[in-house]
């Protein structure tokens, strides 16, 4: 099991990759717009 500090770069890294003008392709900003929503409830249920 990855550590809070973990996720929380990941998810930072995919939002900066969300904002990037390379991630232009619909199927791919899908696919990070998922992840980073699964990131965002792993995070919500750590502090619950």
């Amino acid at each position: 099991m990855r550590d809070e500090a973990e996720i929380r770069e990941q998810y930072e890294f995919l939002a900066e990759q969300l904002e990037s003008e390379e991630m232009r392709h619909e199927s791919i900003r899908q696919l990070f717009t998922h992840y980073k929503r699964a990131l965002g409830w792993v995070l919500e249920e750590e502090h619950i």
